[in-house]
């Protein structure tokens, strides 16, 4: 039997969730799919598709009969909306949330790399694009030596970013960099987003450079395209753009980072692009698109935990 969720948020990555898990999902169940504009066009689409909706938020959302069966809750709304919404949906002991806002109010997750130490917590936050795309290849790196500096320089594709994305652009980039040190591993991480407005829009491109003591790079390359290949299990268009690159920053030479000083070691660059699925949005789309299935992929494991448990 399918476990019975709900998705806050009927925007862009809202929609393309929720028809994610009726697509893809074997063990997560669409329940009650929620905005607040009764006219919007994800509200329209559900509705289309045999989905039970509800315009009137998240204190709509707790009135309906369904509720009492709902066990996982994703919030696709808005830092400030999230706020809100947990603090109406943490009296519900029974039910978990997945936070795909840069509100950041539970622990960071980032599936291939701490999904284990979060198992038991009530709300659990997907970090941003940009660090799902990238805090992986910093933790790859920080598995084989010592990460002292990471920085990710996400491009997304303008068209792809709606208002909640604008709106949240000095979240994204905070967000990003802490979670860069809390579960990258970085000493110290900083984070940069570019709107990207060419036409044809572009896919998303990452890059990542870390500063981290010197080691094999054979075993760095490896530990990188090992985690690229866990992050593919659920993002199939996530992939290296080109081969992983390295330079050694001396200590006759070092390189001063704001916050830690005068640093040398080697340096890593990994240039990603994650093409989108094209479930609801163009595959331009990929920044979108790992969010969701980031947040899908989080779900279902803990649903399957949950029946392990059980047994």
């Amino acid at each position: 039997m399918k476990t019975k969720v709900a998705i806050i948020g009927s925007g862009n990555i809202g929609t393309d969730l929720m028809i994610k898990i009726i697509r893809l999902s074997e063990s997560l169940e669409m329940s009650v799919f929620v905005g607040i504009d009764p006219e919007s066009d994800g509200l329209a689409r559900a509705k289309r598709m045999g989905i039970t909706t509800c315009h009137t938020g998240v204190d709509g959302l707790i009135q309906m009969d369904e509720w009492k069966d709902i066990k996982i809750v994703f919030d696709a709304t808005s830092a400030r909306a999230h706020l809100y919404n947990w603090d109406k949906i943490k009296a519900f002991p029974d039910k978990k949330m997945i936070d795909l806002t840069p509100a950041a109010v539970g622990p960071f997750l980032v599936p291939p790399v701490n999904f284990s130490d979060n198992i038991d917590v009530p709300n659990v936050n997907m970090v941003t694009c940009g660090g799902q795309a990238t805090i992986p290849i910093v933790a790859a790196v920080n598995q084989v030596a010592k990460v002292h500096y990471g920085e990710i320089v996400a491009s997304i594709a303008s068209k792809s970013a709606g208002p909640g994305t604008r709106a949240n652009i000095d979240e994204f980039t905070e967000t990003t960099s802490q979670a860069i040190e809390k579960v990258g591993g970085a000493e110290k991480g900083k984070a940069i987003i570019v709107l990207n407005p060419a036409e044809p829009p572009l896919v998303m491109r990452d890059t990542v450079f870390t500063l981290s003591e010197q080691a094999d790079r054979e075993a760095i390359r490896a530990s990188v395209h090992k985690m690229v290949a866990e992050v593919q299990k659920y993002v199939p268009g996530y992939e290296l753009h080109q081969e992983v690159q390295f330079d050694d920053i001396p200590e006759s030479d070092p390189v001063f980072i704001e916050g830690l000083g005068k640093r040398h070691g080697l340096k890593t660059t990994v240039f990603l692009k994650v093409v989108g699925a094209g479930h609801y949005l163009p595959e331009y789309a990929g920044n979108l698109d790992i969010m969701t299935s980031a947040a899908r992929a989080t779900a279902e494991r803990m649903i399957s935990l949950q029946i392990s448990k059980d047994r």
